[in-house]
């Protein structure tokens, strides 16, 4: 083995936990009922087009994600 690839293998193993991680919680978001139908979201449907941006869900989660990592940071 060559010298200096011990950290890009660490790198890379890092990387595919944070993919599953993130998998999980994507396929876990999904299941919450209220997530997407919030009050804030826009939804626009026509007759051959449909608009959907999830603005009060966005924020939501900016909200949660910025909590948990400030209290992250404070560890």
């Amino acid at each position: 083995m060559m010298p200096g690839f011990g950290g890009l293998g660490k790198v890379l193993i890092l990387s595919g936990i944070m993919l599953i991680i993130i998998g999980v919680v994507l396929i876990a978001l999904h299941k919450i009922p209220f997530l997407g139908k919030l009050p804030g979201d826009i939804y626009i449907s026509k007759k051959n087009v449909t608009f959907y941006f999830p603005l009060a869900t966005s924020l939501l989660i900016s909200l949660i994600l910025s909590f948990i990592l400030w209290l992250w940071s404070k560890r």
